[in-house]
């Protein structure tokens, strides 16, 4: 077997090993989806005739404004779970073991990663779902969809190797719980919840400026079915760095944490 095929291999052994501890323990799954549900029950029916006829529509038309901001909201909120997780497993000696077996050095990371990804992905069903028995419809094509998904999944990568970095420098699981908040924190201050242009100047040019405000721009006109214009590059442009700091940063941490 060559390295890669090894190294594959052992990260997804890893990856089954985050997936059962994630059936076992089914509310911290879960939990990254409540929050979104309970912000679309809290902004549509507490907020929305107020809010939707202040953007010239009304109820209905606020629920087809908001979903793909609480969508992209959710997706910042399952980063959470990520850095409990691996400061959890620092903190307890679990990699103090992995050092001791035979396995690829990268495979306990990516692990975390993937799970990560595809628990956050399945929180987000659960969303789109609930959006959908309240009202929300959509007019897009089955591309469109398929499109909205590869960008959720690229936001949750990302978010992801930079929630396990912010584990990575924790030293213990509650500081853990607490570092990813500010990333949890930004989609508030995007068009997630109003559109950036009616804001003041300096929160407008802050909201236009940050990462989530294309990505939110991006699903909403993919869920709409209209025109991205240049929302689409630019979002995949913060995926990518973001992932690859992310990443890097993590490396770097795990590396020298776990030097012999």
């Amino acid at each position: 077997m060559s390295t890669l095929t090894y190294a594959v291999h052992d990260s997804m052994t890893m990856l089954r090993r985050n997936l059962r501890h994630a059936m076992r323990y089914p509310s911290v799954s879960l939990g990254a989806a409540m929050m979104p549900i309970l912000m679309l029950l809290l902004f549509v029916y507490a907020f929305g005739d107020s809010i939707g006829a202040g953007m010239g529509g009304g109820r209905d038309a606020y629920l087809e404004y908001l979903t793909p901001g609480v969508i992209v909201m959710g997706v910042a909120a399952g980063a959470m779970s990520t850095s409990i997780a691996v400061c959890s497993d620092m903190t307890q000696g679990i990699v103090n073991r992995f050092r001791t077996m035979n396995i690829t050095r990268s495979s306990f990371m990516t692990g975390h990663v993937v799970g990560s990804v595809v628990q956050t992905m399945v929180s987000m069903v659960l969303v789109v779902a609930f959006a959908l028995a309240i009202g929300f419809r959509s007019d897009a094509t089955p591309l469109e969809w398929l499109a909205a998904a590869g960008l959720l999944t690229a936001i949750a990568f990302a978010v992801t190797w930079l929630s396990a970095a912010l584990g990575l420098i924790s030293k213990t699981v509650e500081s853990a719980s607490n570092k990813p908040l500010l990333v949890q924190f930004l989609p508030f201050l995007g068009s997630a919840f109003v559109p950036a242009g009616s804001m003041s100047p300096g929160l407008r040019w802050f909201a236009e400026n940050q990462p989530f405000t294309p990505m939110t721009e991006t699903l909403r006109g993919l869920l709409s079915g209209s025109a991205i214009g240049d929302n689409g590059w630019i979002s995949l442009a913060w995926c990518a760095g973001i992932s690859l700091g992310g990443y890097l940063w993590s490396r770097s941490l795990f590396n020298s944490t776990t030097k012999r």
